[in-house]
């Protein structure tokens, strides 16, 4: 298992407007001028984080998923990153993890954030998405979910005495009002998971007057802060070490003593 480069995108957005905020998103991956592997970009990429959920929508052939695939293979990079997708009658606010060779996996927010009304306008979705690259696993997650920690509870797997996954991702429109939650609860997930975790936030002020200040953060999994920026827009490349983690889980195996639980599904 080799060191992976990831690319954290935080950007303003540009209000229910597809085609400015596909530009924009266009222009800043040609920007990155080393080489990275995965680049992360906020929740609702292509819309900000909208109710308008019928009116904005696309299937999975529409113009963002379209975009995800052209600029990956491009690049020949992995993008991921949240859009607002109909399918059979549903709306769902669904991370897309888009590989260079067109194939991807899906993630449907789990957690509706009923505050702002997200429960009425989106079905929730009942399962994680861990997904894989060069041997790092990888479990994606939207927002609001960072508030439930035991929806992204590590465990060792029984069948390869390994954790679950080594990489906690978060990509989020989480207001500044509320940052001190945002900042303090991504440490612990890192720290109780014993995994590097990635938070990936807008900035500005959305369609609602509501400012974003990003705080778009990468943590280690001893709980450091690698990187941090605030209110501005940022473009940053960190090479994720194998060797970091491993060392951590070895010299403090905690993993192993925790309580073995099963998530059942709502309802």
């Amino acid at each position: 298992m080799s060191d992976l480069k990831v690319t954290l995108i935080q950007s303003q957005l540009h209000w229910e407007d597809k085609e400015a905020n596909l530009r924009m998103f266009d222009e800043k991956i040609d920007s990155i001028t080393e080489r990275t592997e995965v680049v992360f970009l906020p929740e609702m990429f292509s819309t900000g984080f909208s109710m308008k959920s019928a009116q904005l929508a696309e299937t999975m052939d529409g113009t963002a998923v379209q975009w995800m695939k052209r600029k990956a293979a491009e690049k020949n990079i992995i993008i991921t990153g949240s859009l607002i997708i109909e399918e059979h009658g549903e709306y769902l606010n669904r991370l897309i993890w888009m590989l260079p060779n067109g194939t991807y996996g899906t993630y449907d927010k789990r957690h509706l954030f009923g505050y702002a009304g997200e429960n009425e306008h989106y079905t929730p979705g009942n399962k994680r998405l861990i997904a894989q690259v060069k041997g790092w696993k990888i479990n994606l997650n939207i927002c609001y979910d960072m508030r439930f920690p035991v929806w992204a509870r590590n465990t060792i797997q029984a069948d390869t005495n390994e954790a679950a996954y080594d990489l906690l991702v978060y990509v989020a429109n989480w207001p500044e009002r509320r940052k001190t939650a945002w900042t303090t609860l991504l440490q612990a997930r890192a720290i109780e998971n014993q995994c590097f975790a990635i938070g990936v936030n807008r900035v500005g002020n959305d369609g609602n007057n509501i400012y974003h200040s990003g705080e778009t953060s990468l943590i280690d999994p001893m709980g450091e802060i690698i990187y941090r920026k605030s209110h501005d827009e940022d473009v940053f490349t960190y090479t994720l070490q194998r060797e970091r983690l491993d060392e951590v889980r070895k010299n403090i195996p905690f993993l192993k003593d925790a309580d073995a639980f099963t998530i059942l599904p709502k309802g």
